[in-house]
């Protein structure tokens, strides 16, 4: 069963109208990642996640990369529908796509998530670094550590 008019203009139009008030609740995370005075020039990996099962498994909502120089770098996520989301960022040194770690798993590359969140002998669990993203802009920073 067809619920929009059959011109074509006419069903644009409907369709616009009828999808507005989702558009209306979304809202951009806009992140700053500050790196301090470092001088060592990285590739930034950033990871969008919308759930706890989703950060523990490691299975992004969304993701950018983009270049991380002079210690800084800024991105956004635009269109968020409302809910909690945590950001897991790593400064990927040798180019080779992955977050590098000595033999017994700690980190040697520089790494944070949202809420600057701090884990216990591993990654923070969702609940410390998810930040809530409602029907208005939201900015945050995390710092690389």
């Amino acid at each position: 069963m067809n619920i929009l008019p059959s011109r074509p203009g006419v069903r644009a139009l409907c369709a616009a109208a009828l999808l507005s008030p989702l558009a209306a609740l979304a809202a951009d995370l806009s992140v700053s990642v500050a790196d301090g005075p470092a001088t060592t020039e990285a590739t930034l990996y950033v990871a969008l996640y919308d759930s706890a099962s989703a950060f523990a498994g490691s299975k992004s909502l969304a993701a950018q990369t983009l270049p991380l120089r002079t210690g800084a770098a800024q991105l956004r996520f635009i269109g968020l529908p409302p809910g909690r989301y945590a950001l897991r960022v790593f400064a990927d040194e040798n180019g080779n796509g992955k977050l590098d770690t000595n033999p017994v798993g700690i980190p040697i590359e520089r790494y944070g998530f949202s809420n600057d969140a701090k884990g216990n002998r591993g990654a923070p669990d969702f609940e410390a670094a998810a930040l809530n993203v409602e029907s208005s802009d939201v900015q945050t920073v995390i710092h690389l550590r």
